[in-house]
């Protein structure tokens, strides 16, 4: 999968990488990146999903408008799965 992200998508990815980890990272901003790489949409529970090739993956409840730490770890995680890391938004 080629990744090509604009600055915006760039800043909250580096966001979602940062150590220590950061507190506010908002669902906007995360919702936005997650759809260059599927289709995202809240589920009738109140939960964040991207659909990626025919799988879902959910991110837990957006009942704040920043993520928790466990959710920036799953959302982290699922970055990675696609071929996000820090060292390719260093390179960019």
């Amino acid at each position: 999968m080629s990744i090509k992200l604009d600055h915006h998508h760039r800043v909250t990815a580096q966001k979602l990488f940062t150590h220590p980890l950061c507190h506010n990272i908002q669902w906007h901003d995360v919702c936005s990146l997650l759809g260059r790489f599927g289709e995202v949409y809240e589920t009738h529970r109140g939960n964040w999903a991207v659909n990626v090739d025919g799988e879902t993956y959910s991110f837990g409840s957006t009942r704040t408008r920043d993520l928790t730490e466990d959710q920036v770890v799953k959302v982290r995680h699922f970055l990675r799965s696609l071929g996000v890391t820090e060292d390719l938004l260093k390179a960019a």
